[in-house]
């Protein structure tokens, strides 16, 4: 069953069980819609920097954040 956690304001996580890993997509909502960011294989605890770094750079091109 997908788990989904806030990372922050209007950026959220869902995480699926693929067979042996686990699958991470960051996304948020825009315009009444979920807009998915960026999906990874997540290794550790916290969610790399470099992947964070990257959804919020696309969150921006949608015009802002939205909750």
């Amino acid at each position: 069953m997908p788990l989904v956690r806030k990372i922050e304001t209007g950026l959220w996580e869902v995480r699926v069980q693929l067979n042996n890993r686990i699958a991470h997509i960051l996304f948020t909502a825009h315009e009444e819609i979920m807009v998915l960011l960026h999906g990874f294989i997540k290794k550790s605890q916290k969610t790399p920097a470099n992947d964070l770094k990257v959804a919020k750079q696309r969150m921006a091109n949608l015009g802002g954040q939205h909750e």
